[in-house]
């Protein structure tokens, strides 16, 4: 009885864990692209972390949660630069220029950067035709979405684009260490000593860049300042604390798909709450790109199918938007 309750418990976790990764991290982008309208990048990346990870900490000691030793902390430390500063830094700094909505179809390409690296790590898994398959087919997505983009911006979204990019490899290197290096703490304060280690390495590469004394600290908005506090509240204690619980619960291929709905969340709520501009080219681009994504973790038998359908659903997707 005890281990039937044990394992129901286990399975609502698991389902309330991926819908806060799948629903809360699609709406972080658009919360992303409000703040940095006024806020400093880098700077306020730091902020929300290190008040996240901070308080996060002080509740779990008052609980009475075991402190991670000075080993865990480097791991954190490592974990954190590589997720949070590499990763999330590197998403907000683009988005000064990009689009939540198009940021968050460049990041539905994590679940290949997971295959790659877990190839190459000691004792990876070697990847199968198809993930060698969804990969080209990744990559043609994004050169199909950026070049869609237009004429009169190309040359700095290639480099926002390029950000994006290697910040996703940044974030899944920082997940595959997270969940294999062992003598690890709990979830919840690994997530908190990465959150505070993150947020301080955001902070100095802020100060680095000189964001204190380019910022027109007058003419921050109210509404960038209320985004900050849903990235806070939502983005880290939500989100990020789901999704370093789900990396020791559940494989790398599976946590990777929230990559799946992110994308359609960013772009529905980009252009519902922002005006953001979603034409054919975007719509056929992010068909390219789930599709490759898909086509990694399906099984082996399902690649022509996939393929099919999703040259239906692009084609049905570009009709409805003419159609507009």
């Amino acid at each position: 009885m005890n281990t039937s309750m044990e394992s129901q418990r286990h399975r609502w976790l698991l389902i309330a864990a991926f819908a806060a990764v799948y629903l809360v991290w699609g709406s972080t982008y658009l919360a992303i692209r409000v703040a940095v309208e006024t806020l400093p990048a880098f700077l306020s990346s730091g902020v929300r972390f290190i008040i996240a990870g901070s308080l996060m900490l002080l509740v779990l000691k008052a609980r009475g949660i075991a402190a991670l030793t000075s080993t865990q902390w480097r791991q954190a430390a490592v974990t954190g630069t590589l997720m949070l500063v590499g990763g999330n830094g590197l998403v907000v700094w683009a988005e000064r220029t990009l689009s939540s909505g198009f940021t968050a179809l460049l990041v539905a390409l994590a679940p290949i950067w997971f295959a790659l690296l877990e190839w190459l790590r000691p004792h990876g898994t070697r990847p199968l035709p198809k993930t060698i398959a969804g990969i080209v087919i990744g990559f043609a997505g994004v050169l199909f979405l950026v070049h869609a983009r237009g004429t009169t911006t190309v040359r700095g979204e290639w480099v926002s684009a390029l950000a994006v990019i290697v910040a996703g490899l940044c974030w899944a290197g920082g997940s595959l260490y997270s969940k294999y290096s062992p003598g690890s703490g709990t979830p919840w304060m690994n997530a908190s000593a990465q959150m505070i280690c993150g947020g301080i390495g955001l902070l100095l590469v802020g100060l680095i860049v000189g964001e204190p004394f380019r910022t027109d600290w007058s003419s921050i908005s109210r509404r960038s300042v209320t985004a900050l506090g849903y990235l806070i509240v939502f983005g880290s204690w939500i989100g990020f604390s789901a999704y370093v619980w789900l990396l020791q619960a559940s494989t790398p291929a599976r946590v990777s798909t929230y990559a799946y709905v992110n994308p359609v969340i960013a772009v529905l709520l980009g252009w519902a709450l922002l005006g953001e501009r979603v034409n054919s080219g975007t719509l056929y681009g992010a068909a390219i790109i789930l599709l490759g994504v898909a086509v990694i973790t399906l099984p082996p038998g399902s690649f022509s199918s996939t393929v099919r359908r999703g040259a239906q659903e692009a084609r049905r997707w570009a009709s409805a938007l003419r159609g507009t």
